[in-house]
């Protein structure tokens, strides 16, 4: 029987890695409507606010880059711990920053945390998990990060009624504390066994297998030791075949399963979602709603709620139909948005605002803009948030799987750092047609996974390469087909005595 409450203690917590990615946003989202961020830093707009936000998309994007590097060298679980230190010392620069460039100094090094954690967390949480709930079990970050999100900002609400720097700066400090939890708890939980596997420690390959897969430690559990095989397995072929992980990267093999899990981290930026959830108040204040911190608030709970049914259902349903069903309804939503915007809009005539264009004098179109806000917030959370951080782990092989995985989240924050800072600019500029834009991308989104993606829930990680190889049909796999029995066969073979294993190590 596995030993699920193993594994999903250990992923909840190490969620608390991307939960960071939530505070960040909640960081600059909590603040930008308040008087006491705007006297201290002289009241940012344009490419200025774009700057300071997309500061941390900027780490990010470097962080990502080196953590394959250093996820196979020091292991998934030290990097991460590495990455929660940056965390603290970027917390700790920006509660002190004395302007906007001492700002975007300590915003970059959080940054590099993001992009480490956010490219290891996944791959640690796969990893462990069996395949059957592995999904459910990667969409713990989703959650965490809905959650960081969530709270933080409550945090930056609160704060909100300090009428000094405090206001700001304590929010900014108090979120190194779930970075030190996390930094202090990893040094009770156990090594990826694939990783332990690539060093040639076998024992502790097979203990830690016991552990997360059965509820007394069994090391006999077939079950057990059919893992270990499949995992033996894999690791002998790639050093037979002498495998060379950077140059297989864009190997003619490989290179399209690389570029389909850079796209949907593509994809799921070009949503238009992170500006929904960094700059929700600039689009509130132009819907004509007056209380837009509380407002944001309200967002913010429906982003975690909706994270909930993701969790539970992602394994039964499939990546493919929540990746198509939201990409569907995010461009009916923001199609509306902007449509209300365009024929009810009228130019701002303040000139020094983070918005251009308003909507004055009718509230039920100001709150039909903001049930669309709501609707697409919910459709992002309960398909792509979840599933693009899943798909990323599933269509590539162990040998490449972290460099990979570095490579798409890479992308995510190349696009958030574009995004973050043109963002501001273009909100001032062409407004409403924005939402057209976003709107169209999700329409292109829907296309590219349909022709693109195959269904790859509850298969293992090895049995997805097969997948690949034998030129499945995309289009045909809406749903998925029943999954191989390889690793329930091989659990047979060893019960009835018809396959033998013994550690690589020794063979």
């Amino acid at each position: 029987m596995v030993r699920v409450l193993n594994v999903y203690t250990i992923s909840a917590f190490v969620a608390i890695g991307v939960a960071l990615i939530g505070f960040d946003i909640s960081s600059m989202s909590g603040v930008l409507g308040t008087h006491q961020y705007q006297d201290f830093y002289e009241n940012p707009l344009g490419i200025r606010q774009g700057l300071i936000t997309s500061a941390m998309a900027a780490g990010s994007f470097t962080g990502a880059l080196s953590a394959g590097a250093l996820g196979n060298r020091f292991s998934r679980k030290v990097t991460i711990q590495g990455g929660s230190v940056l965390w603290c010392i970027g917390s700790a620069v920006q509660s002190a920053s004395n302007g906007v460039p001492m700002l975007i100094f300590g915003r970059v090094i959080s940054g590099i945390c993001i992009g480490l954690t956010a490219s290891l967390t996944p791959t640690y949480q796969s990893e462990i998990a069996p395949r059957k709930i592995r999904g459910r079990i990667v969409s713990f970050q989703s959650l965490a990060g809905s959650l960081g999100i969530m709270i933080q900002y409550f945090i930056q609400y609160g704060c909100s009624f300090i009428d000094s720097e405090a206001s700001f700066r304590l929010p900014w400090a108090i979120q190194a504390i779930p970075a030190v939890i996390l930094f202090v708890g990893l040094f009770w939980f156990p090594y990826s066994p694939r990783w332990l596997a690539s060093k040639d420690r076998w024992e502790e390959v097979l203990c830690v297998l016991a552990y997360l897969r059965t509820s007394n430690n069994d090391i006999n559990d077939p079950l057990v030791l059919a893992e270990y095989k499949e995992i033996e397995d894999q690791v002998r072929f790639e050093r037979e075949v002498r495998a060379q992980p950077i140059r297989e990267l864009f190997s003619p093999k490989m290179r399209k399963r690389v570029f389909l899990g850079m796209a949907v981290q593509i994809w799921s930026q070009l949503t238009g979602m992170n500006v929904m959830m960094y700059y929700i108040v600039y689009i509130l204040q132009s819907a004509g709603i007056t209380s837009v911190l509380l407002a944001s608030a309200i967002q913010y709970i429906i982003n975690v709620i909706m994270t909930i049914p993701a969790i539970l259902w992602v394994d039964r349903y499939g990546r493919r139909p929540a990746l198509l069903l939201g990409a569907l309804s995010m461009a009916l939503w923001l199609y509306i948005i902007g449509g209300l915007l365009m024929q009810y809009g009228q130019p701002n005539p303040v000139t020094n605002q983070p918005s251009t264009w308003l909507i004055m004098d009718h509230p039920a179109v100001s709150r039909t803009i903001l049930a669309c806000s709501y609707l697409t917030v919910g459709s992002f959370a309960v398909t792509w948030a979840p599933v693009s951080w899943i798909y990323q782990t599933e269509v590539v092989p162990l040998r490449i799987r972290v460099r990979s995985v570095s490579l798409s989240t890479a992308s995510n924050w190349a696009f958030n750092y574009m995004l973050a800072l043109g963002v501001p600019p273009l909100l001032r500029s062409i407004s409403w047609r924005l939402f057209f834009i976003f709107a169209s991308l999700n329409i292109m989104a829907f296309i590219h996974v349909w022709f693109a993606a195959p269904e790859t829930k509850q298969r293992t990680l090895e049995e997805i390469d097969e997948i690949f190889e034998h030129g499945e049909p995309f289009w045909k796999s809406f749903t998925g087909t029943k999954a191989p029995s390889r690793l329930e066969q091989l659990a047979k073979d060893i019960e009835t005595g018809k396959l033998k294993i013994g550690p690589m190590a020794q063979s």
